[in-house]
């Protein structure tokens, strides 16, 4: 296990191939009918299937939880977000990540630091844009790593994305996706995300190259990442973030299909 996130991203095998568990809905959510506890085991299982089909790390997400609060999401999501992630460190090895949706970013970085995992993926970084839960009017940036500093967590990774999916990003059209990342660098992003429009949509391989080509930070591809797309992302990518193809049927709300992890696994090894 990576012991923090600097030295994940420094470790990274390149491609590095993190995997996805969406977490079952939580306490309070529309969704919801699983207590913590079972959520947790779900979780750890499918941590299982992901490690021992040869991932690099895992990323933990409250994907369920939709409709999703527009980055104010109440204790009771804090509380079991930890309990799930303690349960996940506590059984496999890997690095992990946590983000919570929407937006809560401060609260995603109390958990992992809590938890012991190495970092976390942030919307909402620098710019303002239009997400599905409305309107995300203020950077993030600033406060975000202030209170990371205040915290202790200086060692868990900021992973932001640029021009996010599930987004309009009219409001900033005259900021190219490259100038965004460059923004994010500069504002102490610790890697950069960059995805196709929607979950499971691909992410265009000229955007992972414009946004390589603009910061020095590791890039990451956060949608729609197939094993045929694999080598034409790998070019310019330090790693994959993928969920929707390891699931049964290819869909993100499914649990992990052991055949389809072996098979990603497969293709970016055979980089």
């Amino acid at each position: 296990m990576a012991d923090d996130g600097l030295t994940f991203l420094q470790t990274l095998k390149r491609p590095g191939l993190i995997a996805m568990i969406h977490v079952g809905a939580l306490p309070g959510t529309p969704r919801s009918t699983m207590k913590v506890g079972e959520l947790a085991q779900q979780a750890v299982a499918e941590a299982a299937v992901l490690a021992d089909g040869g991932v690099d790390a895992i990323m933990l997400e409250n994907m369920h939880d939709v409709p999703y609060l527009n980055r104010c999401v109440g204790p009771e999501i804090v509380a079991a977000m930890t309990s799930i992630c303690s349960a996940v460190r506590a059984a496999v090895s890997l690095p992990l990540g946590v983000q919570i949706l929407a937006g809560a970013n401060r609260e995603a970085i109390a958990v992992a630091y809590a938890t012991g995992c190495q970092f976390v993926r942030c919307e909402g970084f620098v710019f303002s844009h239009v997400a599905d839960e409305g309107l995300m009017p203020d950077a993030d940036a600033g406060p975000l790593l202030r209170y990371r500093k205040m915290i202790g967590a200086d060692r868990v990774a900021v992973l932001a994305d640029v021009k996010k999916k599930h987004s309009s990003h009219a409001i900033t059209s005259d900021v190219d996706l490259g100038q965004t990342a460059k923004a994010a660098a500069l504002f102490g992003a610790d890697g950069i995300v960059v995805t196709g429009a929607s979950t499971g949509e691909p992410t265009q391989p000229q955007d992972v190259a414009k946004v390589a080509k603009a910061v020095d930070q590791a890039v990451f591809v956060g949608s729609g990442v197939s094993p045929e797309s694999v080598a034409s992302l790998a070019q310019h990518a330090d790693a994959l973030i993928v969920g929707s193809y390891l699931k049964r049927d290819g869909h993100w709300e499914n649990e992990p299909d052991s055949s389809r992890v072996q098979a990603m696994v497969t293709a970016v090894q055979g980089l």
